[in-house]
């Protein structure tokens, strides 16, 4: 599968699950996250929409984001440049989640595979943007799939995708998504400790 592909399922994915949630349910607490299940959908929305944003300009910066003005609604919640409606409930909630996530997925099939933009974790190209969209996507389901009470195991071939391009030093002999946990801090793995900081490596590899 392409990069883009590799969105368009998580997303979907995603969605499929988070629709089957009880529509009284989006205030509790997202999984181990400060933020409501809400505020979880809107920031991980915001984090498709930015990565997708980093690859709009014709010429990127290297250095600092597009500087889309972030705020937060409230003390202690997530800063985003996108919010959803309240007004709209939870059905308008995951449309916005899947309009930010089919511009990522615009973005990727249509940039230069040259093009090089900003990211706090190293400047990355469309493929690594994609993939943080995957794992953002992936992870951020799970805090929510936990707040929500939802099951939610994604495919294997994704995840380890997602780990190759990212997490190059996550063990390869492991359950792929046991793994995505540990590596961004949700989970252990047999003989390693729970991580208290992670990041990943987003440039891109020979």
């Amino acid at each position: 599968m392409s990069p883009a592909d590799d969105v368009d399922q998580a997303v979907q994915l995603s969605l499929a699950t988070l629709r089957t949630a009880p529509p009284d349910s989006w205030d509790a607490k997202a999984g181990s996250l400060e933020w409501t299940c809400w505020e979880t959908v809107e920031h991980l929305s915001d984090d498709l929409f930015a990565y997708a944003a980093q690859l709009g300009p014709k010429s990127p910066s290297l250095d600092v984001p597009v500087p889309f003005v972030w705020e937060s609604r409230r003390p202690g919640g997530p800063r985003n440049t996108v919010h959803a409606d309240r007004a709209a409930g939870p059905a308008g909630l995951l449309q916005v989640l899947e309009a930010s996530g089919a511009f990522l997925i615009a973005m990727v099939r249509t940039a230069s595979p040259e093009i090089r933009s900003h990211h706090v974790f190293g400047a990355s190209d469309a493929a690594g943007f994609a993939a943080m969209g995957v794992v953002e996507t992936l992870v951020h389901t799970h805090d929510l799939a936990e707040g929500l009470s939802l099951p939610w195991t994604p495919p294997a071939g994704l995840c380890s995708r997602a780990l190759t391009r990212l997490f190059p030093d996550a063990p390869q002999d492991t359950d792929p998504w046991l793994t995505l946990l540990w590596a961004t801090g949700r989970g252990e793995l047999p003989g390693r400790p729970r991580l208290t900081e992670w990041r990943w490596y987003g440039e891109p590899r020979p």
